[in-house]
């Protein structure tokens, strides 16, 4: 695959008020439409996409609908028993939608479970000093902004099967780089757009190998690795793999 050409303009020049899209503190309905006018005309510039083979999308298509319906049908019991605890356990909504960079510079409301006091990014500012990643990334080992249950959660990635909803929707895949936050794009280094060549995902090489990477340029070798290499067999090896990182609870912060 041939080395991303980056035109001489910076990451930098994105107006603010266009990188910042929406607040994350939205309600669930503010995301209704799949994309948002950000998209295309202020990330794409960065960002020179390979063609995938049409078989592998068309097979990559296909195990994201069938697994993420099935695991909508089959997990339902476990998403209503989670919800459940949400409400109980602090105030706030139990679906929180945020503003997510997904394949071409294209924003997208990004899905969770509610794991966080609602008014954490107000709080965002005060906690930076302690962030133990380097790059555009934030995050602390005992967030304070965490909720007792969102802690339990976010331990076992229990907060990311809403994403199951983007991945019908087309807007990310069961494999692929986690999607940016647009403030997180808005301070990347000219390599570090790669990671938007292609769909994003729920778990990809990054999970598989320790989610406890406080290198950010680490994380970006797992998915320009991922981007590289990308084919059916490395998806199923991917998703294969995932049960056991998760289960084992490593880096969740």
């Amino acid at each position: 695959m041939t080395q991303m050409r980056i035109p001489q303009r910076h990451p930098h020049a994105l107006a603010p008020e266009r990188a910042a899209v929406a607040s994350p503190s939205h309600a669930l309905s503010s995301y209704a439409s799949p994309s948002y006018p950000i998209a295309e005309s202020e990330f794409s510039a960065f960002i020179h996409p390979q063609a995938d083979k049409r078989s592998y999308l068309v097979f990559k298509r296909t195990l994201d609908l069938t697994l993420a319906l099935t695991c909508l049908i089959l997990l339902s019991p476990l998403f209503a028993a989670i919800a459940f605890a949400i409400k109980l356990d602090s105030p706030g909504s139990v679906l929180f939608c945020q503003p997510r960079v997904g394949k071409n510079g294209r924003v997208f409301g990004c899905y969770k479970f509610r794991s966080m006091r609602t008014d954490a990014e107000k709080l965002l500012a005060e906690l930076q000093h302690l962030n133990e990643r380097n790059g555009p990334v934030f995050k602390i080992t005992r967030d304070p902004r965490v909720t007792r249950l969102g802690r339990f959660l976010r331990k076992y990635s229990l907060d990311e099967f809403p994403q199951l909803i983007n991945v019908i929707r087309g807007e990310m895949s069961l494999v692929g780089p986690r999607p940016p936050l647009p403030s997180e794009v808005a301070t990347y280094q000219p390599h570090y757009f790669r990671r938007l060549e292609v769909t994003p995902g729920i778990t990809g090489l990054w999970q598989i190998n320790g989610r406890d990477v406080s290198d950010f340029e680490q994380w970006v070798r797992f998915d320009v690795q991922y981007i590289d290499s990308r084919c059916a067999l490395l998806d199923l090896k991917i998703l294969l793999s995932t049960p056991k990182a998760v289960i084992s609870g490593k880096g969740a912060c």
